[in-house]
């Protein structure tokens, strides 16, 4: 049932078949009542804070009510124009801040919505390596793996951190992967919105010209799909690796 699933977002992606719920193109499935319902139970579940607008996630039922109609229209003429994140930041383990974006309600809905769809399709185009933030994929499965290298011999790790990768992301090469696989125009514009809706600190809003802003629901796919590239290069020259969203490290028998 799952493949079956997967082929149909496929098809979709293309606009040359309608699937089984009617929807000939992937922008119209994303905006689909089933899909946009999913996404509003998921936002609602994950609770969080209130973005750039202040709306927390019990006010979107009553929101969305009252304005449904006109949100929809506006993505479909594309006049809806995503509300700038959020800048917080919280303090890690070793002393420096993790910078966080935090969209609106809106946003989150209709990212996670954009997600729902676009996790199937670029899914099977990830590597066997990476486990962060994937489907059926856990941190657990990242230590067993490593466990398994480390039984075959490869004893020595090169330990990798990403520093600042969601805040130093290029986009041109981000949107070049995607449209390897998404050819709707309507869903290319409005993530390319997403990647540029820029950030609000301190009440001054500033324009984001690189990055995917860590906390966003659709943040840790795109991370994926830029990564992915990386992974497979990896793979190329037949190293032994684990990675976990912008964390990765390579195993080797020698220094």
């Amino acid at each position: 049932m799952e493949h079956e699933r997967y082929d149909e977002v496929r098809s979709a992606s293309c606009g040359e078949q309608i699937d089984q719920d009617g929807v000939s193109t992937l922008f119209e499935r994303i905006l689909s009542r089933n899909n946009l319902n999913r996404a509003y139970l998921q936002v609602v579940r994950n609770k969080g804070a209130a973005g750039v607008d202040g709306m927390t996630y019990d006010q979107l039922f009553p929101y969305l009510k009252e304005n449904r109609e006109k949100f929809l229209s506006q993505l479909r003429n594309g006049t809806y124009k995503p509300s700038p994140v959020r800048r917080v930041e919280i303090p890690k383990p070793n002393g420096e801040k993790r910078k966080l974006g935090i969209p609106t309600v809106i946003d989150r809905m209709l990212q996670q919505a954009i997600n729902q769809v676009l996790q199937p399709i670029f899914e099977t185009e990830f590597s066997d390596n990476s486990f962060g933030f994937r489907p059926k994929r856990s941190a657990q499965m990242a230590i067993i793996q490593a466990k398994f290298y480390y039984e075959q011999g490869y004893r020595y790790v090169v330990d990798i951190d990403m520093k600042a990768y969601f805040d130093t992301g290029n986009h041109d090469k981000l949107m070049y992967l995607i449209e390897k696989k998404v050819k709707d125009k309507q869903v290319l514009c409005l993530i390319r919105q997403y990647l540029m809706s820029g950030i609000m600190e301190n009440g001054l809003i500033h324009p984001s010209k690189e990055g995917t802003p860590q906390g966003g629901n659709l943040s840790p796919l795109l991370s994926n799909i830029y990564l992915n590239e990386f992974d497979r290069f990896l793979e190329s020259r037949e190293h032994k690796f684990v990675r976990y969203a912008d964390d990765c490290n390579i195993y080797v028998r020698s220094k």
